[in-house]
């Protein structure tokens, strides 16, 4: 019995000393003045926005090229630190119309597309998820659904669904996709102004594009008579799109893992750092969209977690990605896990970091902390750290499904994204959330001394357990996991 106590003892004694060594090794690196300078530097007047396709983004890039090479991290491209990623201006098209049986419309929103002519049939498949596609054959065809979920059917909700419905239409070969939302006016009006003008994607093939529209239907009744229809004929006339080629590029850099086992996984570690740019003058005649927040705390979060890994290494390795274009439509991480430099299936985890703002600086707000199994580590760190770590606060945002993280969990791989404090999307966030007041000469360093803190001591934490860390069974992407990493699904 002596023995057994003796052995838990020492056991126990252990562990208390490799975590204490964790956190001692994450608050050696931890610096409140070189998180001000990264983020001084990268939110200042001088970038601009820092707005993809510009020059001063190339310097943004340069910039976290020449850290990452400074701190120790090796280049994870073919000897460079640089991933090319090849996007398009789009321009608004000069028609937009469709056709349903003898109903017309041009109450349209183009999510994607390219100039067309489509004239074929249509078929109304509910909200457009997996079961409705059942015995469905779509090939070649329209297919129109209720945009949202049955769970949730609000504009934001439909935002944050609408490209999981893409990949659906696309994977069952569906020529186009039409959602039909419920937006008011004034909403409709907005959404137009984003979705109707020019615009950035990915340079592809027209070929390989889905037609993707919304067409507002605020009462219900083109959904009602779509419904009981028992053949839709459709007409969609999309024309006077131009396109010219915008070069960018993903900043991308590695450490090897210290386990001789463990190194062949990794953890990567990302942020996007584009930003808006600059647009018309407040009241205050400002006119650059700084982004301090959004995101340059994301990028030297990710910064911090690059100094103290090339320091004290992992057990698994580390590739550390920092994104373009995510403002423009995720486009920066789309292109990545389309063209990885590292095989997706080593990938063990992704630990993102994006941020709109925070109201609460006793929180560290992470979206999706509950859906993998590292939270238990991502809490520990934060609570020793001296914060809290909550999950989503807003779920009527879809916050999970609006930054890079989603791209990753689409494929599989467990994706959270490790968020500033906030309880709510209220006036605080607002008031900098892409706004030009969002500078780095009004953010709280102590506070952000702690949230960095945080995210490195969950760094290590997630990379040094012999675990693999991975969903929690009956995630919307869990089966996506057991596929890509071949493993065997938990069954209920």
């Amino acid at each position: 019995m002596k023995k057994t106590l003796l052995t838990l003892s020492l056991l126990v004694s252990t562990v208390s000393f490799v975590a204490q060594t964790d956190l001692e090794k994450t608050k050696s690196t931890i610096s409140k003045n070189n998180i001000e300078g990264h983020i001084y530097f990268l939110a200042s007047d001088e970038l601009r926005g820092r707005q993809t396709g510009t020059p001063e983004i190339d310097i943004a890039a340069s910039y976290l090229a020449n850290t990452l090479r400074r701190y120790g991290v090796k280049p994870a491209n073919n000897g460079s630190y640089y991933q090319g990623v090849e996007l398009e201006n789009i321009s608004a098209p000069t028609k937009l119309g469709i056709r349903l049986n003898d109903f017309s419309s041009d109450k349209l929103l183009q999510l994607s597309g390219y100039n067309t002519f489509f004239n074929g049939q249509a078929v109304y498949l509910n909200f457009g998820l997996a079961d409705d596609y059942k015995d469905k054959d779509v090939t070649g065809k329209l297919v129109i659904v209720k945009a949202g979920t049955p769970e949730a059917s609000s504009p934001q909700a439909a935002f944050g669904a609408r490209r999981t419905k893409a990949q659906l239409a696309t994977e069952y070969g569906a020529a186009g996709l039409i959602e039909l939302s419920s937006a008011s006016d004034l909403l409709w009006g907005r959404f137009s102004n984003f979705f109707n003008s020019e615009k950035m994607g990915l340079a592809t093939n027209d070929a390989q594009k889905l037609i993707h529209l919304w067409l507002q239907d605020i009462d219900g009744s083109i959904r009602s008579k779509l419904e009981t229809s028992k053949k839709i004929n459709a007409n969609v006339n999309i024309d006077g799109i131009k396109k010219t080629p915008v070069k960018a590029k993903n900043v991308v850099g590695m450490v090897e893992g210290s386990d001789p086992k463990l190194k062949d996984q990794f953890v990567i570690y990302s942020a996007h750092y584009d930003h808006i740019g600059v647009g018309a003058p407040n009241a205050q005649k400002d006119s650059i969209f700084n982004g301090a927040r959004d995101n340059a705390v994301g990028v030297v979060t990710v910064l911090s977690a690059a100094e103290n890994i090339a320091k004290y290494p992992t057990k698994r390795s580390a590739l550390f990605i920092l994104f373009t274009a995510e403002e423009k439509g995720l486009l920066g991480s789309k292109w990545y896990v389309e063209n990885p430099v590292i095989p997706l299936n080593k990938m063990v985890y992704c630990f993102n970091s994006d941020n709109g703002g925070y109201n609460d600086t006793s929180l560290a707000t992470i979206i999706g902390l509950g859906r993998t199994t590292a939270e238990k580590h991502i809490k520990s760190a934060v609570e020793t750290s001296g914060l809290k770590a909550i999950d989503d606060p807003a779920p009527e945002q879809g916050l999970f499904d609006r930054s890079d993280n989603v791209n990753f969990a689409a494929k599989g791989i467990p994706a959270p994204t490790f968020s500033l404090g906030f309880t709510a999307f209220d006036a605080e966030i607002g008031k900098y959330y892409h706004q030009q007041a969002d500078n780095p000469d009004n953010v709280d360093y102590d506070y952000l001394e702690k949230f960095f803190t945080s995210y490195v001591l969950a760094c290590r934490l997630i990379a040094n357990d012999p675990e693999i860390p991975f969903w929690t069974a009956g995630d919307k992407y869990y089966e996506a996991g057991v596929k890509l990493y071949n493993r065997k699904a938990l069954k209920n």
